[in-house]
Formats: structure tokens, sequence, C-alpha cells
């Protein structure tokens, strides 16, 4: 496996039902979301697009993807929900093509363009390491199957605010009906706003 082979792997709609846990509050969130997601070439004007924004030399790509998302989480107030699109790019290490700069249009902690780490580790799973200003997250994907997709991530806030989170994606086909929204609570307490996947969804 080499990080592009998750872009690719991952191309299509996906059911992701994820479990938070804010640690300070000990207590947990259920939500569920779709995402969409296309494989980009190295040769797509959005990769190099990005690549330009963070100064980068397009011909160092190697692909990217776009992915949009929607859904919800039990805490989201009324009104509030948790959509988007961002565009992503991979940049291998010129010594090793399982290391490498993951360039982003956002963030997921923090929602600006940002420059993480990825490694492709020897159990065939994506780790993406990246730092913040006010935070720092850790993410591992693997694929069990072509038609699920795992994820787990913790992000630790300057400050002591911590959450770990686990995703369990299925994939989609064109016919299934969209995501449940998930059911609506007024008795849990605020927590920080809700992080999301370091590829942004």
């Amino acid at each position: 496996m080499e990080a592009m082979d998750f872009f690719r792997m991952s191309a299509g709609r996906w059911r992701s039902q994820r479990t938070t846990h804010h640690l300070p509050f000990r207590r947990a969130e259920l939500g569920e979301l779709e995402i969409r997601a296309s494989a980009l070439d190295a040769e797509d004007p959005r990769v190099a697009e990005i690549c330009k924004m963070h100064d980068v030399d397009p011909a160092l790509a190697i692909g990217g993807a776009d992915v949009q998302w929607g859904g919800s989480m039990a805490w989201d107030r009324e009104g509030e929900g948790h959509e988007g699109q961002t565009v992503l790019v991979l940049v291998p290490d010129t010594d090793n093509p399982k290391t490498g700069r993951l360039l982003r249009e956002r963030g997921y902690a923090e929602t600006v363009p940002v420059v993480g780490r990825y490694e492709v580790d020897d159990q065939d799973g994506l780790q993406l390491i990246t730092e913040y200003e006010t935070m720092s997250s850790i993410e591992r994907f693997w694929f069990p199957s072509p038609d699920l997709r795992l994820r787990a991530s913790t992000v630790k806030r300057f400050g002591g605010f911590n959450t770990a989170s686990f995703c369990a994606e299925t994939r989609l086909d064109t016919d299934a009906a969209p995501a449940k929204p998930a059911p609506e609570s007024t008795a849990e307490p605020t927590p920080e706003p809700a992080f999301h996947s370091a590829f942004g969804w």
C-alpha cells in the first residue's frame, strides 16, 4: 500500500458512523455522516492549485482527493450541522514514497490551509499527524475490506481539552438512502467544536 492507494480505495460514497469521546466530560457522542470522495490525478488543476497555495512545486505531487461530507452529531445545537468540502494533495518524501506531506485546502481541527505529515505503516494503515497553532491531531485509517474503512483519531488541544474518535464507514451504492441524522439531545454538556477526520471530514 502507498498513500495514493488510500485515496483510490476511498473514491465513492460512504456512510460514516462515529463515536467521539469527550474526555473532560467523560461522555461519548454519537453521529453519522455521508461522505463522497474522488481521487485526483497528479495532473488535475486542483492539485496544482493546492500546491501553489502552499508554495510547493506541483511536479512533486503524486495526486490527491476531492472530498465532500454532510451529517450531524448528537450534541449539535438547533440548526447546526457538519457539512463541507476540501481538496487534499500528497507530496511524498524523495527518499521514501510511503511518507510525506499532506497539503490541505482546509484543516479539520482549524479550518485554515494546513500541511500535515503522512506515513503508511507496516500493517498497511495510513497515519496522519498534524500540528496546529492551538492543537495537534493523530489519525489512522485502514481497510479491513474494500467496502469497510475504519479510522481512529485523537485531538489534543493546548490547555487540556482532548477528544478520541472511532469511525466505522461502509461503502454505499448509488441507490442507498441518505444518512439519517443523529438523535437530538438537549441534556448533554456543550463540548468544544466537534473534530472530524484529518482528511477534512
